[in-house]
């Protein structure tokens, strides 16, 4: 057994079964070690920000980490700013880059370069493996912290000696630390707080944000009268028919600090403080009243379902019950296309059970107001703001839930950074359905121009806003790539394809032209 096989070994054996794959020369006996071994499926993805972001979508859908495959440093490089968005949403993943054998490093050729600092900021641990027979043990460590709730980015680094060097047998992974639990106290001052007659909100991220956790924390806010809030992003938020609704706080500034304004008191669960995406000149960072008391019932590594719970009985809301939403959506739209039309043809369609990856930036601020009362779902959104994240996501996501329809949204400006995951949607005949919508535009950056008070822009920063001469033919890109596509300019056009690609059992584009 050589020091990939024992890799290979452990990573089953931790319950790591799915790796997405760019792989180099260095990493060509773990390449083989894959072929050898049974139980891992392999997934190649054309560009590294495809692999990190396919991670991050299985790990937030499967609960549990994949494995990825990198070349060395540029191959990182290459990965880290999906990697950024899923370690902001506490995604669990276990990050494997190949590196020079340690004798080559030396010499300085071409691709050598410092892994271990360009991964830090990215991970939550890195590790070069010294020896191949201490490849299984660190394996095992980086699965256990990958596991740590709530979700962490776990680097492991593979110079190629230690993969094709004889090793041991895998190693055994311990056990993974339970979630921390909250403080008497902590529940105790919230109960005062609830209890106090300020208008009180309670502030939701991570795990309570799926149906139980919402449910308790509307029996609580039917008890004491206090607000249920979630973030303008969140990784994973169970929505639709029978789950409870919360109150989402606006993007952009100016409407998050009017929707925010009458709060006295702020409950932050498995939340952090509401602040604003970017700085804006005579704008504030901070969303709430600077008189507005911020308590952490629950910090995001910590058992914020239970505290709910406790905080349940603690305030007396177990006997109340929850208002779910009613299967309730819309009629679909007709006519010319508009935003209001899109978001409201989308909620009437969105299938059962369906998983929603949503980077339609600023075509779809409209959308999650829209699908309320659609069929049940969960709705995935990028927690790090870096873009190209759609695509990618929903490859992890459909590779983890089979069974299940994934409805992708995506910006055409964001989608062409990792157009190349339509190719593994096509490869691996994932059941994804996208939606491009194409202003020809990096509209977003139109409307921060004027946020951050920069002036009247001329015709040289208004190209680098544009996304014309030549117009991105979505339709041909995604045919190309082996995926079914048409194009929608119209309301009743889009309609027609949108079932037709929700039908699909196989990928399928439909290019929204506005």
């Amino acid at each position: 057994m050589n020091g990939a096989e024992s890799l290979v070994r452990t990573l089953l054996g931790g319950g790591v079964e799915v790796c997405f794959a760019n792989p180099g020369t260095s990493e060509m006996h773990f390449v083989a070690a894959l072929d050898r071994i049974d139980g891992m499926r392999c997934v190649l993805c054309l560009f590294e920000g495809v692999v990190t972001g396919a991670a991050d979508g299985y790990g937030r859908m499967a609960e549990k980490p994949a494995a990825t495959l990198l070349h060395l440093g540029p191959g990182l490089a290459n990965g880290l700013a999906n990697l950024h968005n899923a370690r902001r949403a506490a995604t669990p993943i276990v990050n494997i880059v190949g590196d020079h054998a340690t004798y080559h490093r030396q010499h300085d050729t071409p691709l050598t370069s410092d892994i271990e600092t360009a991964a830090r900021p990215f991970s939550n641990w890195v590790r070069t493996s010294g020896s191949a027979r201490a490849v299984a043990s660190d394996a095992a460590e980086a699965i256990v912290v990958a596991r740590t709730p709530p979700g962490q980015i776990a680097t492991l680094i593979l110079p190629a000696d230690t993969a094709w060097n004889p090793a041991e047998a895998p190693a055994a992974v311990p056990n993974v630390p339970a979630r921390a639990q909250v403080a008497e106290r902590a529940v105790t001052e919230a109960v005062r707080m609830l209890r106090s007659g300020a208008r009180t909100a309670l502030l939701l991220a991570g795990s309570v944000l799926r149906a139980h956790g919402l449910q308790m924390a509307d029996r609580i806010a039917a008890a004491t009268g206090a607000r249920l809030l979630v973030g303008n992003s969140n990784a994973r938020v169970e929505r639709g028919a029978g789950r409870v609704a919360a109150e989402s706080i606006p993007y952009v500034v100016d409407q998050a600090v009017a929707a925010l304004a009458d709060l006295q008191q702020l409950i932050l669960v498995g939340a952090t403080p509401p602040t604003a995406f970017f700085a804006y000149p005579n704008k504030p960072s901070v969303l709430t009243p600077a008189d507005c008391r911020l308590h952490v019932l629950a910090r995001h590594d910590e058992d914020a379902v239970q505290a709910l719970e406790w905080l349940v009985d603690a305030v007396g809301a177990r006997a109340h019950t929850p208002k779910a939403a009613a299967y309730q959506p819309p009629t679909l739209a007709s006519g010319a296309i508009t935003l209001d039309a899109l978001g409201q043809s989308i909620a009437a369609l969105i299938p059962e059970q369906a998983i929603v990856v949503d980077e339609s930036v600023t075509s779809g601020r409209s959308f999650l107001r829209s699908s309320r009362s659609s069929h049940p779902h969960d709705w995935l959104k990028n927690m790090g703001g870096s873009i190209g994240f759609g695509l990618p996501v929903a490859t992890g996501a459909a590779i983890a839930c089979p069974d299940r329809k994934v409805l992708c949204l995506e910006a055409d400006g964001s989608g062409m950074y990792t157009l190349q995951a339509l190719w593994t949607h096509a490869r691996e005949g994932l059941d994804v359905t996208t939606v491009v919508f194409s202003n020809r535009s990096y509209a977003i950056l139109r409307n921060e121009l004027a946020n951050v008070q920069a002036g009247k822009p001329g015709r040289k920063a208004l190209d680098m806003l544009d996304l014309g001469r030549p117009d991105l033919n979505w339709t041909g890109l995604a045919r190309s790539m082996g995926v079914e596509a048409g194009r929608a300019t119209d309301m009743d056009t889009f309609n027609r394809e949108l079932q037709a690609g929700l039908r699909s059992k196989g990928p399928y584009l439909i290019e929204v032209v506005l």
